[in-house]
């Protein structure tokens, strides 16, 4: 089993490459490895392949096991370490399962609106089908 984490979250969002940023996870996990879920890397494609949508949420990959959205955010939250008021406050709103799954899919929601308003297109793609990786 590799040591570290694997997060692949929307580079073309704000909110999302601000939140993996400022997470403070090296302390306590060792390498992160930050993957833009619109760039080619084979990690991308196979989370695609494993039936996660990118689209809805972002994907934390650690222990051999796939974390997507509300779960994702919820397993950094645990495993972030406490420095930084940013860091803090996240952690304090995600640590609760039930808290993350009811306020993970507003987050979600936002996302999908200024992504729309700014002009950018959804991960998937306009047709709503994933891009060729390979």
């Amino acid at each position: 089993m590799t040591k570290g984490i694997t997060i692949i979250y929307d580079g073309q969002c704000p909110f999302c490459a601000s939140y993996v940023a400022m997470m403070r996870l090296r302390e306590t996990v060792g390498p992160v490895a930050l993957l833009d879920a619109r760039g080619g890397d084979p990690r991308v494609a196979a989370a695609l392949r494993s039936g996660l949508d990118l689209d809805a949420g972002m994907v934390a990959i650690w222990q051999g096991r796939q974390f997507h959205g509300p779960e994702a955010v919820h397993l950094l939250a645990v495993l972030s370490g406490p420095a930084g008021l940013l860091n803090g406050l996240q952690r304090r709103l995600f640590l609760s399962p039930r808290r993350a799954a009811r306020v993970y899919p507003l987050l979600a929601r936002g996302r999908r609106l200024f992504l729309r308003l700014s002009g950018r297109p959804p991960i998937s793609g306009p047709a709503g089908t994933a891009p060729d990786r390979e």
